[in-house]
């Protein structure tokens, strides 16, 4: 019998497509795991509004569990919320990582260290064929951070599609952005009972890196 597994959600594609690929194999998702950077009150890394997040859980129907750490704390923060939810069942926790190894190590440790499963349903596919079968599969997610070494700001709202993948394959970066290029927000696909539509947003440049602040969203049955 497969685990009750925990995703370490961050609202992009690549936790999404994890989180999909996972439940494909057998796996029942239990809750979605989410960190929220103290010092400015946005999610890790991608920059988004808490209430993204949440609205995202509600469409998906899986509760989410948002801790607020900085990036000194962040480790002792995953690991006691995990300490937390394995008192709820949770035998394994799902990553979306691809193929950087130092990401790998550290996974592989912590959950050694909690007595966890680490799953990583993306670890070593193609990064393209991970981005196209994302689109395949009936995903939608629009770019919410782009580094301003790499992008204008005419890539925020971008929606990741074959013409999009296309157009990134042009570019001198990890096609998946896994090295920070960029992050995406999943607003619909087949694990999404509703779809969320952005209805307004502004973008903002800041310490190099453009941002798509998502200011109104409404949810729409599918």
């Amino acid at each position: 019998m497969k685990p009750l597994v925990a995703i370490s959600w961050s609202g992009g594609k690549e936790s999404c497509f994890s989180l999909y690929r996972a439940m494909l194999s057998g796996f029942q998702a239990c809750f979605l795991l989410n960190f929220i950077n103290r010092d400015v009150r946005k999610s890790m890394s991608h920059g988004l509004d808490q209430r993204l997040l949440v609205a995202q859980a509600e469409a998906m129907g899986i509760p989410i569990v948002q801790r607020e750490v900085t990036w000194d704390s962040y480790e002792g923060g995953f690991k006691d919320a995990v300490a937390e939810l394995k008192q709820k069942g949770v035998g394994g926790v799902v990553f979306g990582d691809i193929d950087l190894q130092e990401h790998r190590d550290w996974i592989e440790r912590v959950c050694d260290e909690l007595g966890v499963t680490p799953i990583m349903p993306l670890w070593g596919d193609e990064p393209e064929r991970v981005l196209t079968s994302f689109v395949d599969a009936g995903f939608e997610a629009v770019v919410v951070t782009a580094k301003a070494e790499f992008f204008d700001q005419n890539w925020l709202g971008r929606k990741v599609n074959r013409r999009f993948i296309k157009e990134l394959g042009a570019l001198d970066i990890h096609i998946c952005g896994e090295k920070g290029e960029y992050h995406t927000f999943v607003t619909n696909g087949p694990l999404f009972q509703k779809r969320i539509e952005i209805t307004d947003s502004r973008q903002e440049l800041r310490e190099g890196y453009w941002f798509l602040d998502i200011l109104r969203y409404e949810m729409v049955r599918k």
